[in-house]
């Protein structure tokens, strides 16, 4: 497998607050790479800057080799790197099978349509399908938004990364939030979706972390203290009294 991003010496500074310092991060094509840490360590913010919503003080971010340090989030959406959110962040007063079309619209020229009749919408109705069978909401299709339930909220933000044909998908912390039930079905979906789509996945749930990842980055105070495979780094002493011990 190679690399499908890299991460060169990246530093962001907030004040006098450090949020990344000096980091570098590889992640494997078709790999589930969970990144964890204590709460300020600077996982939502790398996130960011992966994704384009901040730019990093200095340092590189290289997505299938070419340099997106400073390529705004649409663009990189449209490159092929998407992103969940602590908070969701699905239309409410849309459909269900609207938001996917939504998400679907973003990536082509005439997003601005998509309401509209086109010559594309046999196109966009398998997608559609495609995406919501893939998480499990295809009987919710023609349901509002606001009656679905967190999880299945949860569940519609990945169809819509899906649906924008994201080679890369940046989720954070797709567990908040969730109850037993519906967190043992987001585990589901994100090992059925493993190999499938290349995961970097920021969570908190260290059972849901530990199932899932093929390999882990330990992140604290802005820095990368460990990266292995999950195994390695539950043995790790730093790693242990940097985070594992206090949980």
């Amino acid at each position: 497998m190679h690399d499908i991003l890299k991460i060169k010496n990246l530093n962001k500074k907030f004040g006098g607050v450090i949020a990344t310092k000096n980091l570098n991060l590889s992640i494997l094509d078709g790999e589930l790479h969970a990144i964890i840490g204590p709460n300020g360590a600077g996982k939502t913010t790398l996130v960011s800057q992966i994704f384009g919503q901040i730019f990093p003080d200095s340092g590189q971010v290289f997505f299938q080799d070419i340099n997106v340090t400073h390529v705004s989030e649409y663009k990189k959406s449209r490159l092929g790197i998407n992103r969940t959110f602590q908070i969701t962040s699905v239309m409410k007063s849309l459909t269900v099978s609207e938001n996917i079309q939504l998400a679907t619209n973003t990536i082509q020229e005439n997003w601005f349509n998509f309401f509209k009749a086109s010559n594309n919408q046999d196109y966009i109705l398998k997608k559609i399908d495609f995406c919501l069978s893939q998480v499990g909401l295809v009987k919710a299709m023609n349901q509002p938004v606001a009656n679905l339930s967190h999880g299945d909220c949860r569940k519609l933000e990945i169809a819509m990364a899906l649906a924008s044909d994201a080679q890369l998908l940046l989720l954070d912390e797709p567990m908040a939030g969730l109850g037993p039930t519906e967190t043992k079905e987001m585990i589901a979906l994100l090992n059925k979706l493993k190999g499938q789509q290349t995961i970097l996945l920021i969570e908190h749930d260290m059972d849901a972390v530990f199932a899932l990842a093929d390999r882990i980055s330990v992140l604290v105070s802005g820095e990368i203290i460990a990266t292995g495979e999950p195994d390695k780094i539950r043995r790790d002493s730093v790693v242990q009294s940097a985070y594992l011990g206090e949980m």
